[in-house]
């Protein structure tokens, strides 16, 4: 499994669109499940900073999000400007490969 996992601090008067459009139902997940290897997306919200969230976009591999990306990189982008005006920042946590089984590192969940 691959993800990648990017942070965002929401403008005040633009929490609601952006539930809307990060959320399940939203432009990106839309977007997503049109694609083989896509397997979810988790919207998260800090209880401490009601304005700050989290996205944590799960594929199948890494493969299956490049081929996303290059396919539909027009409406990616797209997506991408209509969304800025909804935050203040985001920036990616990093990107992850997991599901390893047997053989996951010392404290990783089996």
């Amino acid at each position: 499994m691959y993800c990648y996992i990017w942070e965002y601090v929401v403008n005040e008067h633009s929490r609601e669109r952006f539930v809307q459009e990060y959320g399940p139902s939203g432009s990106w997940c839309r977007l997503f499940r049109q694609k083989t290897g896509y397997l979810g997306t988790d919207l998260l919200q800090d209880r401490a900073d009601p304005r700050r969230f989290v996205t944590v976009d799960r594929w199948a591999s890494f493969d299956c999000w490049r081929a996303m990306r290059e396919e539909d990189a027009n409406e990616f982008d797209r997506i991408d400007a209509e969304c800025e005006t909804l935050t203040e920042s985001e920036r990616e946590i990093g990107r992850f490969d997991g599901d390893w089984g047997d053989s996951a590192p010392r404290g990783a969940p089996r």
